[in-house]
């Protein structure tokens, strides 16, 4: 009988602290053994043949078949999703189960377990949306769910159907710190959109490039200040998400010198794309429409402090925010009709997939970051900020065997991103063009080869729901020493 379920020989391994090169023993979906010359036998063995191998990504940030209010309709379900994140190198993903005004939560979150029901084909948790924060909901509902295993959620600043009042967060930040919950924060300031919005409109400006114009860095920056000013009142971690932004980050830095546990996410679409990318098409006036996401990207130079934040660790987690509306049919980014204003355009682009080779590519291939730091934004802080660590984000005796095997380009040889390499229901991607220096050649989830020599290999259903354990961040205070 063998010993292993598969061996992967020759791995040039990187963790967040260790580099080394070892093979990988896996029985029944964990890490069993790291060792030199590692003795079988196995049912299967891979030859890594000195490939870079590193943990399986998690991604901390996307939407699947999430529920809409417009008439438009997300491409990807948690089939499509899950392959295009497996793909694409990633093993672990976290949705939203969104509450709806009017409903609870619990209701929510049912209706994503029957929408993921099998479907997944790699390891997914839930993150929650708080739309509603009523005492219900913050003093029953939220505590009861943290105790299940969902023990994170997302509160907004902006959008008339999400937004929550400043009081209302305060509510939320208080049941996260009572009961070691995480909560994640989108910070635009609604009311400055909303004024921006009608006297663009208003002059008639509402090609897709406008959107960034009723979104600047000062929208972004006072909504994340006040999000750092209730954090510290309630004395209890945040994490900001999709941070796009120089003025934003500029707060953010403030706060971490004042010794506050604020955390922060960005996305490929503010290291890659650019305002420019919203302009007008004169083949197609809705070309920019494309990438149209909240915050919008920024100009050309932002994105330097961006690769600065992730270089200098002020950045936590790198993860995708895919929005998946593909650009033709009724229920995309078209889904108001043609030449619609900005504001009718669905939110979001598509990225679960190109993810780490993006950030392979240019960010440690192109020596912005090195490939600890790649993991540590990929895979291991993820996972621990959101209780999944040690089982995932890193490669060790006991964890699960998610693993990604590296292919690198030589100069010349790239390969040129196209839309038709990927494997979402979306019918483009943003970064298309772009050369890259690196795909996953082999990945490996809970042991199972999943993409592997350019095939999707997994069934449909074969991903498992994880209950999230209490976030790994620092425990605050009591909250009213200080003011009391």
């Amino acid at each position: 009988m063998p010993q292993y379920d598969l061996i992967v020989r020759n791995a040039d391994i990187a963790t967040v602290g260790d580099r080394y090169r070892a093979d990988i023993g896996v029985r029944d979906g964990r890490i069993v053994a790291i060792a030199q010359g590692l003795e079988g036998p196995a049912a299967r063995e891979l030859d890594a043949a000195g490939r870079l191998v590193t943990p399986g990504g998690v991604d901390g940030h996307c939407h699947f078949d999430q529920p809409t209010n417009d008439g438009s309709r997300y491409a990807d379900d948690f089939y499509t999703g899950t392959r295009s994140a497996a793909c694409g190198g990633t093993t672990t993903v976290l949705p939203f189960a969104l509450q709806q005004r009017g409903s609870s939560i619990q209701a929510a979150v049912d209706d994503y377990h029957q929408r993921a029901n099998g479907k997944a084909v790699i390891d997914y948790a839930f993150h929650l949306i708080v739309a509603e924060a009523t005492k219900d909901v913050t003093q029953r509902e939220l505590p009861m769910l943290i105790e299940k295993g969902y023990t994170s959620f997302k509160i907004y600043m902006t959008y008339d159907d999400l937004k929550l009042a400043d009081r209302q967060i305060i509510e939320v930040l208080a049941t996260a710190r009572k009961h070691g919950a995480m909560t994640m924060i989108h910070a635009e300031n609604s009311d400055c959109i909303a004024w921006l919005t009608e006297q663009l409109l208003d002059a008639g400006l509402t090609a897709p490039r406008y959107h960034a114009s009723s979104r600047p860095m000062a929208v972004e920056r006072e909504a994340t200040h006040r999000a750092i000013a209730l954090a510290e009142l309630i004395d209890t971690p945040i994490l900001i998400v999709h941070v796009s932004g120089r003025e934003a980050i500029e707060q953010i830095h403030w706060a971490r010198g004042r010794g506050l546990p604020i955390h922060a996410e960005t996305c490929p679409q503010y290291m890659f794309l650019s305002a420019e990318d919203l302009g007008i098409d004169p083949d197609d006036p809705m070309h920019g429409a494309r990438c149209i996401c909240s915050p919008p990207p920024r100009d050309k130079a932002n994105q330097q402090f961006i690769w600065n934040g992730l270089s200098s660790g002020l950045f936590t987690i790198v993860s995708s925010d895919h929005a998946p509306f593909n650009m033709e049919g009724p229920h995309g980014k078209r889904a108001a009709g043609e030449g619609a204003a900005f504001d009718r355009v669905p939110n979001g682009v598509p990225g679960v997939e190109t993810r780490l080779p993006l950030l392979m590519s240019e960010g440690v291939l192109g020596g912005r970051i090195d490939i600890h730091r790649f993991v540590e934004l990929t895979a291991t802080n993820p996972a621990r900020l959101y209780g999944l660590y040690p089982r995932k984000g890193t490669i060790a005796v006991g964890s699960d065997a998610d693993l990604v095997v590296w292919d690198q380009f030589p100069e010349g040889q790239e390969r040129v991103l196209d839309n038709s390499m990927l494997h979402h229901a979306v019918d483009y991607t943003p970064y298309e063009g772009m050369r890259m220096r690196a795909w996953p050649a082999t990945t490996v989830s809970r042991g199972r080869l999943v993409w592997h020599e350019g095939r999707f290999l997994a069934e449909a259903g074969s991903g498992e729901f994880l209950p999230c354990l209490r976030p790994q961040v620092p425990r605050a205070s009591n909250p009213l020493e200080k003011w009391l």
